[in-house]
């Protein structure tokens, strides 16, 4: 017989929620991993080995960067931080070597754990910063530590630590809309805010329940963990995304939930085998990150039914919703509005002056909730300008409600270009042209794309006597930022249009290019 469910309430913390969900549940299958699978009893057990283990390399509260792809202990280290009491920082590791140096300088991280197949990467980083400490997980570099090997001789009970609500238990980076890269810190109480966030708003997870991670697990994917694992359900880790695999994973493993990008939905609805593998499990396909074309979603409900869409809207700084677009209001007059209020969540919409602006106007989204970030590291400007007395968040997202309480985002408040679910920032790449000695000026906007929903695409004026090609531009810019990062398309112009103070006119080059008058 199943035991009463657990609530979050507003005093337990993130490390209590991982003890009640090991108790609770102690024998069931908690995480799968191609072949593998732990119980909750076998992940309470390890990660208490690894929180031993990492208090032997460093001290609670200690920042330790944490470059970990989609694997089997990818949540037995989350919950191994916690439980020594550290903060971790994860790093995508999709980023440059120059990306993840500056990551963990920023952060004063002197430890990194990292993967098996990051061992490279982690190599290149202790290179770049003297003094760091790389702790592999599964694997050990010569004369390194391997924590798994490490854990084994240490006590399967957590350490005896001493908590409180503020401590910082993850600083995950962003740059949200304003181009700066940015360490948000979440807490114990704000991390177990989100999780009561999720159960509240989206899913209340059951036994009976199992997800399926394809997408990152330091993205948004990873926050349906903790609410899963209080619950009882079942989380099943994919290494990535590749579409045929995510539908036999369903069928496989009686998937109830997964949480998508609108890029990833796009690929999976082209998929042949969309229409002929038992999804029948599939209760909730839950989307964000980006704005979700029209066509992606009308193919998808055509193909799967309106009843299990569910999209949200929210940031990293206050995760995971602040408003839900539930199943049946995914109809075409609502298909372009992020949903309503979350229960948990309060919202005001500002004028520049800061004042609530009057019903039917639009202004900057401003938030209050429980799984609100404590601040930025290290950053009292950002500070100050995000956070505002009485607890309230500035998303630098216009928008504007309708008559029936439906929020809808307007604009936004710079020039920030979203392809594939990620943040891409104009000026960040536009610094990395800049060091061509063929470009003389250039301007990055993003271009509507089936696919990606948009595309980096970069406007260059090249010096005289000079014709780098539009390859050339990109490998280019590839060398010194990510992947995803590089312009997909490079337009040639004579000259980039600029504000009254100067300033380039992204808008007006993407009212140009976006009307076809190249």
């Amino acid at each position: 017989m199943e035991k009463p469910a657990i609530e979050t309430g507003s005093g337990a913390t993130c490390l209590e929620i991982i003890r009640r969900g090991a108790l609770q549940h102690g024998p069931r299958t908690a995480i799968v991993f191609g072949e593998r699978s732990m119980t909750f009893a076998e992940v309470d057990v390890i990660s208490s080995r690894m929180a031993h283990a990492l208090l032997t390399q460093a001290q609670q509260h200690t920042r330790i960067g944490l470059l970990v792809n989609n694997g089997l202990y990818s949540v037995p280290i989350d919950f191994a931080c916690v439980k020594a009491g550290m903060n971790r920082v994860p790093l995508n590791s999709r980023l440059s070597v120059a990306e993840h140096r500056r990551m963990l300088e920023d952060t004063g991280c002197r430890h990194l754990i990292f993967g098996p197949e990051l061992t490279e990467r982690a190599v290149a980083l202790q290179r770049e910063i003297p003094g760091l400490a790389c702790i592999g997980l599964g694997t050990a570099m010569e004369g390194g530590v391997d924590l798994v090997a490490l854990a084994a001789s240490h006590a399967v009970t957590a350490p005896k630590i001493d908590v409180a609500p503020d401590d910082v238990i993850l600083t995950l980076f962003t740059s949200g809309t304003t181009g700066t890269l940015k360490a948000a810190q979440h807490t114990q109480a704000s991390y177990a805010g989100i999780c009561r966030n999720v159960l509240l708003n989206l899913l209340p997870a059951t036994a009976d329940d199992a997800m399926l991670h394809a997408a990152s697990l330091i993205h948004a994917s990873g926050v349906f963990v903790l609410p899963f694992w209080m619950r009882g359900g079942r989380t099943v880790i994919l290494p990535g995304f590749e579409p045929g695999q995510f539908l036999r994973a369903i069928a496989e493993h009686k998937v109830t939930a997964t949480n998508m990008v609108p890029t990833m939905m796009q690929m999976l609805f082209e998929h042949p085998e969309v229409m002929t593998i038992d999804v029948s499990s599939l209760k909730y396909v839950i989307y964000g990150a980006s704005p979700m074309p029209r066509a992606v979603i009308r193919r998808a409900m055509a193909a799967w039914g309106q009843h299990r869409f569910w999209q949200y809207y929210g940031q990293t700084e206050v995760p995971l919703c602040l408003t839900v677009l539930r199943p049946e209001d995914h109809v075409d007059e609502l298909l372009d509005a992020c949903g309503q209020p979350c229960a948990d969540v309060e919202i005001r919409l500002l004028d520049e002056a800061g004042n609530d602006v009057a019903p039917g106007t639009p202004g900057e989204i401003t938030v209050r909730a429980p799984s609100a970030v404590a601040g930025y590291y290290n950053a009292p400007g950002l500070n100050t300008d995000t956070f505002i007395n009485g607890g309230w968040v500035r998303t630098r997202d216009i928008g504007v409600f309708d008559e029936r309480g439906f929020l809808r985002l307007k604009d936004r408040t710079s020039d920030m270009v979203i392809s594939g679910g990620y943040n891409v920032y104009p000026s960040e790449v536009e610094n990395a042209l800049m060091t061509h000695p063929a470009v003389r000026e250039c301007a990055v906007i993003g271009m509507p794309d089936e696919k990606w929903v948009e595309v980096v695409t970069a406007v260059v004026v090249v010096r005289e006597g000079t014709q780098p090609s539009e390859a050339e531009l990109i490998d280019h810019v590839v060398q010194q930022l990510a992947s995803h990062k590089k312009p997909r398309r490079v337009l040639f112009v004579d000259a980039i249009p600029k504000t009254a103070v100067g300033k380039l006119n992204r808008k007006a080059l993407r009212d140009r290019f976006r009307q076809g008058q190249e």
